[in-house]
């Protein structure tokens, strides 16, 4: 009976060894909690400024405390280098000083997107004056030059802090170079393709000549785009005008390769498929051996000499040609 005491108290040793454990790990939370506490710490506090952001900023305050003196050395350079001739003095002075301070703005936060927007606008304004790429891209690198001066004569006595200062300086500046090039760039050919768009609307115009019969004179280059747009167009008079007869003139056109042939064709079909019959009129010797060469299948195709035969049989074919000689001899048509 006494042996069985002594067992247990031998099996209770397991179990407080057990109970021990639990505390040891209790004592090591707080030691965690406090190194996840330090970690938080070092992610709430703010980055430390390296010394390009110090030497940036220090920049920045140089060029916004010689503003004055700097901008007006620009314009002077601007004018000397006779870009933006279209513009005056004070306007160049005026986009001067605008641009200077968006330059000096990127420079500070590193955002372009300021900058980006004014250049667009910049673009906007003297694109339609006539001012050319080259004369932007021109400006640009003389505000570079000029500020580059600037710098070396401030800093000539420490050519170390000056080279510091220009590798900190100068992928920011070529990043602004290239965004005010990049705008005026974008915006121009904005421009130059809505002329394009006028002009080849205004060179393909569809012409209503009578109620339901339009005609359509092609002059200039046929290509492939103009074709497509040609088609366009036609198509929705056709669909506005409830056209029944088109007379497609190509006069004008000097010389046609394959794709435009079938394309001209294929508006032919389309047309047909609208309920409008195409004449098409005006084929140079040229043109008429050119499509039998590149074998276009002309089948649904009605042709005419000239203009003039193609608009008589147009109206033969809406029926004004019968109604026309009715009324001049008096009699009504049967």
């Amino acid at each position: 009976m006494h042996e069985e005491p002594d067992r247990s108290a031998e099996d209770e040793e397991p179990e407080q060894r057990t109970d021990e454990e639990p505390e040891q790990r209790t004592d090591e939370e707080p030691e965690q909690r406090t190194d996840d506490e330090a970690d938080e710490r070092t992610d709430d506090q703010p980055a430390r400024p390296t010394e390009d952001d110090s030497l940036l900023q220090e920049l920045v305050a140089y060029l916004r405390e010689n503003r004055t003196e700097l901008r007006e050395e620009w314009a002077r350079r601007i004018s000397e280098a006779e870009l933006l001739g279209v513009m005056s003095d004070e306007e160049i002075f005026s986009e001067a000083t605008e641009v200077y301070d968006n330059y000096v703005d990127a420079l500070e936060t590193g955002s372009i997107e300021n900058l980006q927007t004014y250049a667009r606008e910049l673009s906007e304004r003297i694109i339609p004056r006539g001012v050319e790429t080259h004369e932007v891209l021109g400006i640009v690198l003389l505000l570079r030059d000029v500020l580059a001066r600037s710098l070396f004569a401030k800093y000539e006595g420490d050519l170390e802090l000056l080279n510091r200062i220009l590798d900190s300086y100068e992928p920011a500046a070529n990043r602004i170079a290239v965004t005010v090039g990049v705008s005026f760039v974008e915006e121009r050919e904005r421009v130059i393709n809505e002329q394009q768009e006028a002009m080849r609307e205004l060179s393909t115009p569809v012409l209503q000549l009578r109620d339901r019969l339009l005609i359509l004179p092609i002059i200039g280059v046929l290509d492939s785009a103009r074709a497509r747009q040609l088609t366009e167009q036609l198509l929705g008079a056709i669909r506005d005008k409830r056209a029944t007869v088109v007379v497609i003139d190509i006069t004008g056109v000097a010389t046609i390769d394959r794709t435009v042939a079938n394309h001209l064709v294929q508006t032919v079909e389309a047309s047909r498929l609208m309920g409008a019959r195409t004449i098409l009129t005006g084929l140079s010797s040229e043109i008429a051996q050119t499509l039998v060469d590149l074998d276009v299948d002309l089948g649904m195709m009605e042709t005419v000499g000239d203009l003039q035969g193609g608009i008589e049989e147009a109206e033969r074919l809406a029926g004004y040609r019968n109604a026309d000689a009715s009324d001049s001899d008096g009699t009504v048509a049967t």
